[in-house]
């Protein structure tokens, strides 16, 4: 199942996710070890006040209770029970936590009395007052930083990969002698460009000699399979001779089909003229014997080769009539600064998980035909070539065969 989050995106996610929580436990401990400072510090205050009260309490009687000059400290007799976080006499008011307590007894010559010294701890609830008042703002505000940042760096990072993503895709068989960017930063992006540019190396010297072969081999045959013709057409004629050539006469459309086919990989340049469509379609779309129906507008011209649209026409017209059931119509119209070629037929149809397919070399959906009666299934692919040539398009519509090249204008 396909990913619904981008790799930069997912990136950005997991390094804020993890930045936040660093920032958590951090900003926690920060909280944690500075309360504890603080408290320590107003504990130790605290005490500090009970040692500066001890000459007081060394003349204090265990039976009273003694108040200094200082409100913080306190002297008293042992026997009363005091919890140093519930205050009592001068402190009865103090709301429990406020403040930090320390307690020591002193022997004295008329008995043991206690002193008790306190230090406020208003000050570290200032203190963390403020660093909660920093955090809770700061914190959302740093993640965004580095969410920022994060998109940021990662789309610098994947630039060249989307670069390399978008050539690749844009390059196809006609066009193997293109090669994916290359970035300068010499990183594992640049050795996968470098990877991807010597695969593309090998597979267009591999389809370059593949498509020489077909060339070459279609060449080659052409000669003595005419010369083959030749012989069995001055021979007396015999019902083996009769189906030998028509084998022949396959395997010579064959070899003109793959020589053509040869040609149209090899890109070599149309001699373009004005070209009358109608009249292509009017001249070519004939056949004896079958019900072809012609609706064709006045002046749809096409800048283009008038043989290899007439080629398409006449692929596209026999495919056609060999699958019909009892008509062809063949249409040629001009509509939206287009020519339109529509060719249809009252047969099956091709189903639509193939409707790509049959534009496939040596594709043939109806395997059940006679041999003598279908095609080697390169038509459709030619003429599919001849439309993309052309700067046209060539597919099924509906139920038929539609092709779309650039209307020319004078």
């Amino acid at each position: 199942m396909k990913s619904l989050f981008s790799v930069r995106l997912r990136a950005t996610v997991a390094a804020t996710a993890v930045v936040a929580v660093a920032l958590g436990i951090a900003a926690a401990v920060l909280v944690i070890s500075l309360k504890g400072s603080l408290e320590a510090s107003a504990r130790s205050e605290a005490a500090r006040k009970v040692v500066a009260a001890m000459p007081l309490a060394a003349v204090t009687k265990p039976a009273e209770l003694v108040l200094t000059a200082d409100p913080d400290v306190q002297v008293s007799a042992t026997t009363r029970t005091v919890d140093p976080w519930e205050t009592v006499g001068p402190w009865e008011t103090a709301t429990p936590g406020q403040f930090a307590v320390a307690r020591m007894a002193v022997d004295t010559e008329t008995g043991p009395v206690e002193v008790w010294g306190r230090a406020s701890l208003a000050g570290a609830e200032q203190a963390l007052k403020t660093l909660n008042g920093l955090l809770l703002p700061g914190v959302p505000l740093l993640l965004a930083v580095v969410a920022g940042m994060t998109w940021f760096s990662v789309g610098r990072a994947l630039a060249p990969v989307a670069a390399i993503r978008a050539k690749v895709a844009d390059i196809t068989a006609r066009d193997l002698h293109q090669r994916v960017p290359v970035p300068e930063s010499g990183d594992e992006i640049a050795g996968l460009a470098v990877t991807v540019n010597a695969t593309l190396d090998r597979l267009e010297t591999a389809v370059e000699r593949h498509k020489q072969f077909v060339a070459d081999a279609a060449h080659e045959l052409r000669s003595p399979i005419a010369t083959l013709r030749a012989r069995m057409e001055l021979a007396e004629p015999t019902e083996l001779s009769t189906e030998a050539l028509a084998d022949v006469e396959r395997l010579q459309r064959l070899s003109g089909d793959l020589l053509l086919l040869a040609r149209l990989d090899a890109g070599e340049p149309l001699r373009r003229e004005e070209v009358d469509l109608g009249q292509v379609v009017a001249e070519r779309s004939a056949r004896p014997g079958a019900a072809v129906t012609l609706d064709i507008s006045p002046d749809v011209v096409v800048s283009g080769s008038r043989g290899h649209l007439s080629r398409l026409v006449t692929n596209l017209v026999d495919n056609a009539v060999r699958h019909a059931a009892t008509a062809v119509e063949v249409r040629a119209y001009e509509k939206d600064g287009e020519a339109v070629l529509e060719v249809l037929d009252d047969g099956p149809g091709i189903p639509p998980e193939h409707r790509e397919a049959v534009f496939d070399r040596f594709t043939r959906l109806d395997e059940a035909r006679a041999r003598d009666g279908g095609g080697a299934g390169l038509g459709l692919s030619i003429a599919r070539d001849i439309a993309t040539l052309h700067g046209g398009t060539l597919a099924v519509r509906d139920g038929k065969f539609v092709a779309r090249f650039p209307a020319h204008r004078d």
